[in-house]
Order: structure tokens, then C-alpha cells, then sequence
């Protein structure tokens, strides 16, 4: 099968990993894979069998989309795959080119529900991350979508926490993460020890950091920068707890491969966690309720709770949407 998958950008965040991942694992399984990206710094963990195609297919311009859209549409895939709504406009108007296509789109996140996801319900299929994403776009999307979670590399390895109380964040650094909540609850906890760890870039780094700077909290914040996978792991299992207080997700990424290695988790109370938790979510945007819930970790270890079976393996997500496609073609 010929796969092509839309990915605006490779240079980080969960929907990008999530596109490597599918497009390594897919190719393992003999399948021929392109990516159309404007490219970036997770290009070089794709498999070299992998080609790139860089191409403008991030903007919101109606005359670069339409000659991506062309362009893209000569190549006669199989599958388009699309991630995200400016290449699900791509993919809608490759089929009008070329109407022998298939396309579909993975729904990561809770999207604005205007005219910008319109060509979602014209794929031939939509895979959403979450039920919550499902739902939340009931009516938008085609009868034929499903749920497959993200895929984590399952590495057998298991958190061997300091007991310093060393704390966690992994994401994009933007308005959403509200990682500036979490620094305000830790300000309060000056009496406790504790050391937090931030990896990420993103549009509120500068802003972050100056609220660190303020509350005089430098020498107990630290900003790492966007890190590899690897590191990343290798982070979760020299850490104590992930904080993770999203106030939107698809699912959550950091949170499923926190949950691989072992690693506790207080997490925000969204509708794509509360459908894999069991309990103690904190309450969103709520500085008092975080800093309740950051001090009754320290004394008492007591974390947010999830379900057994809400992590799998990137091979099993792969299998899943492999079925999927099978079903479109």
C-alpha cells in the first residue's frame, strides 16, 4: 500500500511524534510511505526508506493549498492520511483533482468547531485519539470513525523515582499547557523541597520563565528545551511525578508514556483523561486545587489514578489503523 501522510511541521509536539511513530512502523510492515511537511528536526528519526516531500502544507492560503493539494494528488497514493484541518483541506481538494483517492484524518485535539474542520466529514474515514474527541465532534465527522489512542514505545524500563519530590512537565509551551498555573501552586509550597523540571519550547517560554524569575523560583525551575523521545524518557524515569494541567487535549501523549514507564501522574480533569482515569484529577486552572494536589503528593504520594489497559504499543496502534485503512481501500 501507498501511504501519504499531511503533517504541517516536524519540529515537535505529540501529533508529530504520533506521525514518525505511524509512518516507522508502517513501513516495517511493507507498506511504501511519503510525507508532504514543511520539515523540521524530527525529520531524521524517520527510517531512510521514508520519502520526504517538503511542501507548504501549514499555511492558510487557499492558492498554496490548492497547489499542494495538485501536486500532492499526481503522486496517486493509496491512502492520504491527513494531520490536522489545513492538510484535510489538502486531502479534500487531492481527491477533487484525482478522485480515484482515499483520504482520511486523525482528529488530535479538541478543534474549533467552525468552517475550518469542514472537509472532515467528506473523508472517507476519521481516526480520533480519544472517545472525547469522537464525541466532541459528533455531526462533523463521517459515520465510518473510530478511536485508536496514540501508540507509546514500550521499553519494559520502570521509573526509579529519587524521593526528592521532582517533578515533571513535558509539552508544547503554550497558553493551553497552563504550566504558569502550576509555577503560581509551587510559589505557595516554598516550605516543602521539591525541584521542577520543564521540557518544551513554545510561545510562553519567555513568559514562563519571567513568572519564574518573579516569584523567585529560578533555582528550583528549570528549563530544559525540547528534548528527543529518548530523553524524554529517560527524564520520566529520574523523576518523582509528571504534572500534566492541560486545560484542552486530544488525549495526552506525556501522560500515556508516563504511565509505560511506571511514572505517577497529576493531571488536569479534562474529558480526554477522565476517559482513562480512575480518579483525582485536579480541577483545571484552579491554582489553590494544584497546590493541594502538589503538597498531598509530597506528604502522602497520593497521584491522579488510571486504567490498566489505556496504554499501547506503537506496533498495536500501527495494526489498528492498518485494519482501518484495509477497510477504506
Amino acid at each position: 500500500m501507498k501511504i501519504l501522510y499531511i503533517i504541517p511541521g516536524l519540529e515537535q509536539g505529540g501529533a508529530e511524534m504520533h506521525v514518525i511513530n505511524l509512518a516507522n512502523e508502517m513501513q516495517k510492515l511493507g507498506h511504501e510511505i511519503l510525507i508532504a511537511t514543511t520539515g523540521g528536526k524530527l525529520e531524521n528519526l524517520l527510517t531512510p526508506n521514508i520519502k520526504i516531500i517538503h511542501a507548504q502544507v501549514e499555511r492558510k492560503n487557499f492558492i498554496t493549498g490548492i497547489y499542494a493539494a495538485f501536486k500532492l494528488s499526481r503522486l496517486n497514493p493509496d491512502i492520504i492520511h491527513a494531520h490536522s484541518r489545513v492538510p484535510a483541506w489538502i486531502a479534500y481538494f487531492a481527491k477533487k483533482f484525482n478522485p480515484r483517492l482515499k483520504w482520511l484524518m486523525t482528529a488530535h485535539a479538541m478543534y474549533s468547531l467552525n468552517f475550518g474542520i469542514w472537509p472532515f466529514k467528506k473523508a472517507n474515514g476519521v481516526i480520533c485519539v480519544s472517545d472525547a474527541v469522537k464525541n466532541y465532534l459528533a455531526g462533523r465527522i463521517p459515520e465510518n470513525s473510530i478511536t485508536i489512542y496514540n501508540g507509546i514505545k514500550i521499553t519494559g524500563e520502570q521509573n526509579t523515582p529519587p524521593c526528592k519530590n521532582k517533578f515533571l512537565f513535558v509539552g508544547r509551551l503554550t497558553r493551553l499547557k497552563n504550566v504558569d498555573v502550576v509555577i503560581k501552586a509551587f510559589a505557595n509550597l516554598k516550605n516543602y523541597e521539591w525541584q521542577f523540571e520543564i521540557i518544551g519550547d513554545g510561545s510562553q517560554m519567555d513568559t514562563l520563565k519571567n513568572l519564574t524569575n518573579e516569584l523567585n523560583l529560578q533555582d528550583r525551575i528549570k528549563f530544559l528545551g525540547a528534548l528527543d523521545n529518548n530523553s524524554v524518557i529517560q527524564n520520566m524515569l529520574r523523576s518523582d511525578c509528571l504534572i500534566f494541567p492541560s486545560s484542552s487535549e486530544g488525549m495526552g501523549l506525556a501522560v500515556l508514556e508516563a504511565l509505560s514507564v511506571n511514572l505517577p501522574v497529576i493531571a488536569s480533569d479534562i474529558n480526554a483523561l477522565r476517559e482513562i482515569s480512575t480518579g483525582n484529577l485536579i480541577q483545571v486552572g484552579d491554582v489553590e486545587a494544584w497546590k493541594n494536589a502538589l503538597e498531598n503528593f509530597m506528604l502522602n504520594k497520593i497521584s491522579s489514578t488510571f486504567k490498566n489497559n489505556c496504554v499501547i504499543s506503537i506496533s498495536e496502534m500501527a495494526k489498528q489503523t492498518e485494519a482501518f485503512y484495509n477497510s477504506i481501500i
